[in-house]
């Protein structure tokens, strides 16, 4: 299952129309580094294995696989990112991409990093 929310349809559609693109779009899973493997978007045509969910003329694809991995999956856009640590430089806004099922973090040798820079 795929929830997006009014707000991520409405940014994906800006994106779109802004930069004259007329693709699906993808939740994929993508290495992460340090903090392991994340859900993130990706501009893609569809594959045999997708599953299509429409929302408002969009079109978002997840591969059966990573539903398997993840089970329900939400889309939505976060008009300001703040990590919770105090770290200067962390706002901003931009798509989250969540999941029922959290991925498995692999290694663990960056603890006590915000978004964009070190807490300490």
């Amino acid at each position: 299952m795929l929830e997006v929310s009014d707000l991520a349809v409405s940014k994906v559609k800006e994106y779109l129309a802004e930069n004259n693109i007329a693709s699906a779009v993808r939740v994929a899973i993508m290495s992460g580094g340090c903090s392991g493997p994340a859900l993130s978007l990706a501009l893609d045509e569809k594959k045999e294995t997708d599953k299509v969910y429409e929302y408002e003329g969009l079109r978002f694809l997840v591969d059966g696989a990573v539903t398997a991995a993840c089970g329900a999956i939400k889309v939505d856009y976060i008009q300001q990112q703040t990590s919770g640590c105090g770290c200067s430089g962390s706002g901003g806004a931009g798509f989250s991409v969540t999941s029922e099922i959290p991925l498995a973090a692999k290694g663990g040798g960056c603890g006590g990093s915000c978004i964009s820079g070190s807490c300490g």
